[in-house]
């Protein structure tokens, strides 16, 4: 047993500051710290519902499918807001695996054949509840059933985007890929290319 076996967190008060495209939460905490000190914190927290992402790898082509959509947050930094991203969604209610393959085809027009579950992990654990759901995918060209590009009715405005492997670590470097999400499965796809295949 460690000191930190003693700290613990309640809940005081949860005050809902916005409730629109997602919840913004003030919670103020009782956390009682490893060395037996109680202290009331403030927390900001977006809860944020489970999402799903996915590496689609060409084995023939030695090649990913990328997408490019417009991201408000980036836009608010100043910085160019149409990023290169791997294609994701929200599960809406759909276990990880079906809202992933929905959401490749809706995104990508690929109809994925068998998925694989490679790890979860929360993408900002600080201030979001987001747990995001990381698969992979073997596909070719026989596989692409649509042009892609989202749903219209959810005015998603999607570019698909094929990008040879081989160039993915540079796009990473020199900023051309800033999602995190994507290059973790980038990172992933160069050390596990052997599995892949």
């Amino acid at each position: 047993m460690t000191k930190f076996d003693k700290a613990k967190a309640e809940i005081a008060d949860e005050r809902i500051l916005a409730n629109g495209w997602t919840r913004l939460s003030n919670f103020q905490i009782d956390y009682t710290d490893s060395e037996g000190e109680t202290h009331r914190l403030q927390r900001e927290v977006y809860h944020r519902t489970p999402a799903a992402t996915i590496l689609l790898y060409d084995t023939k082509r030695d090649s990913v499918i990328l997408v490019r959509q417009f991201r408000l947050p980036v836009f608010l930094h100043g910085e160019p807001a149409w990023i290169v991203e791997a294609p994701a969604g929200l599960l809406d209610g759909d276990a990880p695996e079906a809202a992933i393959r929905r959401e490749a085809e809706e995104e990508t027009g690929f109809r994925i054949r068998d998925v694989r579950f490679l790890f979860k992990a929360y993408s900002s654990p600080g201030s979001s509840t987001e747990l995001q759901y990381f698969f992979a995918a073997t596909i070719d060209s026989t596989d692409r059933v649509s042009e892609g590009g989202g749903l219209s009715h959810e005015h998603e405005d999607i570019e698909v985007l094929e990008v040879p492997l081989e160039k993915v670590m540079a796009m990473i470097e020199h900023g051309e890929i800033v999602d995190l999400k994507t290059i973790t499965l980038l990172q992933w796809a160069i050390m596990n290319r052997d599995t892949l295949r």
